[in-house]
């Protein structure tokens, strides 16, 4: 079984009222994860049911509010107990549904997952304002995949099996950014049987969240769309250019893209801007919430090993780790870019402090300073920035800026203390 490092979090609000709510991509393990919390509660005796909206029989108990405590009583009684609902974007007005047995105060603890549609992201989140805890699983992260892959052997010394160990970590790091991290992607051993699965998981979504639950009938406009994105990956999007190469309206595309963030398949990156004269425009960045699907878009699943697309995968790596990390906080990742050519991968905002990030595919020998960075240093003057790389761990200095240069497995275990001490 492959360890999730959500659980903990989840086993720790298993004590409160609230409702804990697990959302995420389609097949990113959210089903697993719930049966993995039951199990932990029936062998500590607690009282548990399991109910999943995708399962015909269990669908009944769902015709009322009335008729699920009936269900939920029959099971565990009128004392406490823990009730877990899968998929529960099936259930129409979800929200309002939830709500009215939670105000009942019955004494159950809920538990409940659903994919990222509208349904789910919008208007159950309004209708349990106050009365839910978000948790987002997401794919594999790539600690989560190379204690996998080492079977959890140094999961508790993992930074020291990346210093020691660079040219296996870079081999996991290839296939990382080639496969990406769908759990049932990464248990299978030979290409053909990943490609089937991300095929499988890349249909499933389309036939499901798409065209059911946002009624999106152009599935075929829909998945050209995203193959365009795919191919612009850290490059900026002109939506304009892809209305007219789709042959869809402006405003389809907008709702195109506004439909993959929500489900958890694209993530927008902002600029980042004090001086809007002279930086660049408000256009976007998209980057991948898996970088396996991204590739499987492009036709290019398991297939990349030209460093330049290997470079674009590792700055979307970074990007979802960064978010990862500060998702709790008030802060933003964004990019800066000058209509003169200068640009920064990324720009964390955390509010009282500002740390501009490269993000370089490479082995450095020595600190390297780009144009553009510098550009930004002397611009803005940040205390703190970061070359996040493949092998370099050096510091060095330009007028009062402190450079980090690191290894992105530094970046997996450090980030925490450079965001805290922030």
């Amino acid at each position: 079984m492959i360890k999730r490092t959500i659980f903990d979090q989840l086993e720790a609000n298993l004590s409160k009222k609230e409702i804990s709510f697990i959302v995420g991509p389609r097949q990113a393990g959210k089903t697993t994860l719930m049966l993995l919390l039951k199990e932990h509660l029936d062998k500590n005796n607690k009282k548990t049911v399991f109910l999943n909206l995708d399962v015909e029989s269990d669908k009944i108990f769902f015709s009322s509010q009335a008729e699920l405590i009936k269900k939920i009583q029959l099971e565990i009684g009128k004392t406490k107990g823990y009730v877990f609902i899968d998929e529960i974007q099936r259930k129409e007005n979800a929200g309002l549904f939830l709500k009215g047995i939670y105000d009942l105060d019955l004494g159950y603890k809920f538990i409940i997952s659903g994919s990222g549609s509208m349904e789910l992201k919008e208007k159950i989140h309004e209708s349990l304002l106050g009365r839910k805890r978000i948790f987002e699983l997401n794919t594999l992260s790539l600690e989560e995949f190379i204690n996998w892959r080492t079977n959890y052997k140094y999961e508790n010394k993992l930074l020291d099996f990346c210093q020691i160990e660079k040219e296996k970590i870079k081999g996991l790091l290839e296939e990382y950014l080639n496969y990406g991290g769908y759990p049932r992607v990464v248990l299978e051993d030979e290409q053909k049987q990943k490609q089937a699965v991300i095929n499988e998981i890349y249909q499933s979504y389309l036939e499901k969240d798409i065209f059911y639950l946002l009624a999106v009938k152009k599935t075929e406009a829909f998945g050209n769309l995203l193959k365009l994105v795919a191919s612009q990956l850290g490059n900026l999007v002109n939506l304009s250019e892809l209305s007219s190469t789709l042959g869809i309206s402006m405003d389809t595309v907008k709702n195109y893209l506004w439909f993959l963030q929500k489900t958890f398949i694209l993530q927008k990156v902002t600029p980042y801007f004090k001086n809007q004269r002279k930086e660049i425009t408000k256009a976007p960045l998209f980057y991948f919430y898996d970088l396996g699907l991204r590739n499987y878009a492009l036709g290019a699943f398991g297939q990349i090993k030209n460093s330049m697309e290997l470079g674009f995968l590792f700055e979307n790596l970074i990007l979802n780790l960064l978010k990862e990390k500060i998702r709790l906080l008030s802060a933003k990742v964004c990019f800066w870019r000058t209509k003169d050519g200068a640009e920064v991968d990324f720009v964390m905002d955390l509010g009282k402090k500002i740390i501009p990030l490269e993000v370089k595919y490479k082995e450095f020998k020595k600190p390297e300073i780009t144009r553009s960075l510098r550009s930004y240093i002397l611009k803005y003057s940040p205390k703190e920035a970061l070359v996040v790389n493949l092998t370099l761990k050096k510091t060095t200095k330009l007028n009062k800026t402190n450079i980090y240069f690191i290894p992105f497995y530094e970046l997996i275990f450090n980030i925490d203390r450079l965001i805290e001490n922030n």
